[in-house]
């Protein structure tokens, strides 16, 4: 595992503060890798998803021959991967006669194994194969619409389970106010059967509808495929419960330069930028030459005042 170590500099002091626990977490990151053999759907699979989530994605090229998630001793390899990148949930690509083109798709809780789901892809059709105007292609870093169709993910087991994990790797940040001009694509999700999902990648266009809400269309971008389900291991009640606590205190704001003491109360520090007073141009009409003005001026109309009189007295 990772050596703990303490952060000796400021922006190594950032980065760990980053990565602590918060009441308000921020997006979360998505860890692509291989397994020991792929074939060249599930490669070309795992590149349109790297694309899809570039913005909050890391992806490894390398084979990974000790991950086995759903063998014990298989995740340690996978853990420490996403302790060292602070990714949350992963995807893992592999190939082999039992199982051809499968999927692990997974969430991890402090950096442990949370649930997984496997699936096998079948009918896929990359972003190229699909023809369409160019200036509709989803801009990176859009919130996307996420739709279900069927009964399926309400009713089957397997499919609830993989909704969740769906809707932790497509839906990007959470946030409070949403412009309809950054929402520009959308994921369906259609379960043909209890055990089938069709999957596909859409662009949205907005029309004129007379009304406040704009009329919307969608344009199929690619990618697409068939989730076929395999093997899910759902989290324990337990972890799950703990996973799902929230506190009831609200994130407070950050004070700079503010520190609190039992005697004194709340100090606060200001910084001002060093002032040279002798370099400093000042106006043309100042209330302070205007002063010396006219005090001479009053000083020479008594000393004029004072000659006056001594002529007169002699």
């Amino acid at each position: 595992m990772l050596e703990i170590k303490t952060a000796k500099t400021r922006k190594g002091k950032r980065e760990l503060e980053k990565r602590a626990p918060k009441l308000v977490e921020s997006g979360k990151k998505t860890l692509i890798l291989h397994g020991t053999k792929t074939s060249g759907v599930l490669n070309a699979v795992l590149a349109q998803i790297y694309h899809l989530k570039k913005d909050c994605a890391v992806k490894y090229s390398r084979r990974n021959e000790n991950v086995k998630p759903f063998e014990a001793g298989g995740e340690t390899s996978l853990e420490f991967f996403s302790l060292k990148t602070d990714c949350s949930i992963f995807v893992y690509g592999s190939h082999s006669k039992k199982r051809p083109d499968n999927l692990v798709i997974g969430r991890t809780y402090d950096h442990h194994i949370y649930d997984l789901v496997e699936v096998g892809v079948e009918n896929f059709k990359p972003m190229e194969s699909f023809s369409y105007n160019k200036k509709l292609a989803p801009k990176e870093g859009s919130k996307p619409f996420i739709v279900f169709i069927g009964e399926g993910f309400e009713a089957v087991e397997e499919l609830k389970h993989l909704k969740e994990v769906l809707l932790d790797l497509l839906r990007g940040e959470v946030v409070e106010n949403l412009n309809l001009a950054g929402v520009d694509r959308a994921y369906v999700c259609a379960a043909l059967s209890p055990n089938r999902v069709f999957f596909t990648h859409c662009a949205l266009r907005l029309k004129k509808s007379g009304t406040v809400v704009p009329r919307m269309e969608l344009e199929e971008v690619g990618p697409s495929m068939d989730f076929v389900l395999r093997r899910h291991r759902p989290p324990n009640e337990s972890l799950r419960k703990e996973a799902l606590k929230t506190s009831r205190e609200k994130p407070k704001k950050k004070e700079k330069n503010v520190k609190k003491d039992e005697l004194q109360g709340k100090i606060g520090s200001i910084y001002i930028p060093d002032q040279k007073v002798g370099e400093t141009p000042l106006p043309y009409k100042a209330k302070g030459v205007k002063r010396e003005r006219r005090e001479s001026k009053r000083k020479n109309e008594s000393d004029g005042s004072a000659s006056k009189r001594k002529k007169e007295d002699s």
